[in-house]
């Protein structure tokens, strides 16, 4: 497996001062994917929900911030934890703390920045959404650990990255049901799936250094892990809309999903790392598909 990196270092992060640089590159800013999934899970149950269109369209305003934001600020914080493994990792060993550019002082004042930001935003929430979203600091915080003490490290970043579907729910709708714990579960099997693709960039270097991770504990097995995984979230989908009462256009529209997780399933080569990459980002477009779908269920009920 050749060595690579996603790390972007031309684009609009070339025409930064040089000092902002490393502050952009350690928020993953040249990497917007991470923002967009975290943010699609939130998008999925304010739709959902069905508020009333301007409560709507404000809560998704402020959840896609609150996405860039706290996805900024897990970064930090899983490379503040993993900074020495890092550097033994050919993908990640650029990384500004891993590479020595920035130190932990200015990660952590980086940090607490982001965090009182991201405070300013969840202000703006009901307080059960105030609640979730305090309790998933404790998430972002312990996520890194998982790495060093299970082999399902990918279950837990589903957990807090698919905490945006409970928590948009409960800004939208004002409680928890149903409905949003079959989200929840959907969005987590979502994660599950496409993280073990994403984990496969690291594979070989994961094992050299004792790295678990659901690409290495499944290996030559992951498609049929896959196609698993993405069709019990279709499932977990499918029983959220009928808890929710979504019309007969979300189950027709959720073949479109469908189709492109399996396009998935069927071209992962678990050995072509710059592939891993591109399916891994393929799922912005997916996640998008069932926002669509949620939106037209929602629309025809």
């Amino acid at each position: 497996m050749s060595a690579h990196t996603d790390i972007v270092r031309d684009g609009f992060i070339a025409r930064l001062p040089k000092r902002w640089q490393p502050f952009f590159l350690l928020a993953r800013l040249d990497r917007p994917i991470g923002a967009w999934l975290l943010f699609l899970p939130g998008l999925w149950s304010i739709l959902l929900a069905r508020p009333r269109l301007g409560r709507m369209l404000w809560l998704i305003i402020l959840f896609a911030i609150g996405s860039v934001l706290m996805r900024a600020a897990g970064c930090i914080v899983n490379d503040m934890w993993d900074r020495d493994l890092d550097r033994r990792v050919a993908r990640t060993a650029g990384r500004p703390l891993a590479a020595g550019v920035l130190g932990m002082r200015q990660a952590a004042v980086f940090l607490l920045a982001l965090l009182a930001l991201s405070l300013v935003i969840l202000l703006q929430l009901p307080t059960l959404a105030q609640i979730l979203g305090v309790a998933s600091l404790a998430l972002v915080a312990t996520y890194p650990l998982a790495k060093r003490v299970t082999w399902w490290p990918q279950i837990m970043l589903g957990v807090t990255f698919g905490w945006g579907a409970p928590l948009g729910y409960a800004a939208a709708a004002g409680r928890l049901d149903a409905a949003a714990a079959a989200l929840y579960l959907a969005a987590i099997l979502w994660i599950l799936g496409y993280d073990t693709i994403y984990a496969h960039q690291d594979r070989e270097d994961d094992a050299l250094i004792g790295v678990k991770s659901t690409a290495r504990l499944f290996g030559r097995h992951t498609r049929r892990f896959l196609a698993v995984c993405y069709a019990l979230a279709l499932l977990a989908l499918l029983a959220a809309g009928r808890f929710a009462g979504l019309g007969g256009g979300f189950f027709a529209a959720l073949a479109v999903p469908a189709v492109l997780l399996t396009w998935q399933v069927i071209a992962l080569d678990i050995d072509d790392p710059a592939l891993c990459l591109r399916l891994f980002k393929a799922n912005r477009e997916a996640g998008l598909a069932i926002a669509l779908a949620i939106a037209l269920g929602g629309w025809l009920a």
